[in-house]
């Protein structure tokens, strides 16, 4: 059993990640209000320390981290450097804009939160709708600071391998 101390908050708002439409629907009251692409883990799915995949299931957003800060801030270890991206800088994959911790809340994610695995700004928004992160769930600069100001922390995700049209 996994504790979530101090992950609670958020209850009007859901998340669902479709590993196969690399795709996220944000949903308010159980009515989906926003649609972003996305790009999960380019090793497939699972949750193995050192694996690089993506985990599934059940998940609560546990931090919010870089509120305010100016699109394209890289974050290095959770802190902002100083440093900003455009969007498809060349040659640069560091974590943009925000950060969405993860904590897993089944035994087939539990490793999540201890490999940092992220909702998180990317700087390669050319490969959002295909699957390139090392984990991690990659959204553009622009839908990371709409995500931010849209859900709170203790938000519910679902990472799922099958269609968003069939929930």
């Amino acid at each position: 059993m996994l504790l979530l101390t101090g992950c609670a908050g958020d209850r009007h708002h859901k998340i669902v990640v479709s590993t196969v439409e690399q795709k996220m629907i944000v949903y308010e009251d159980g009515r989906p209000m926003a649609s972003y692409p996305v790009s999960t883990s380019k090793y497939g799915t699972g949750d193995t320390m050192g694996s690089y995949k993506t985990p599934l299931g059940h998940f609560t957003l546990c931090q919010k981290i870089g509120s305010g800060a100016p699109s394209g801030m890289v974050f290095k270890d959770t802190k902002p450097t100083g440093e900003i991206l455009l969007p498809n800088a060349f040659g640069r994959d560091p974590i943009v804009t925000r950060i969405f911790w993860l904590k897993g809340k089944e035994s087939c994610n539990r490793n999540a939160y201890k490999r940092c695995i992220y909702i998180h700004g990317t700087p390669e928004e050319r490969s959002l709708g295909h699957p390139k992160s090392y984990g991690c769930i990659r959204i553009s600069s622009s839908d990371a600071i709409r995500l931010d100001e849209s859900v709170g922390q203790g938000t519910e995700v679902e990472i799922i391998q099958k269609s968003l049209s069939r929930l």
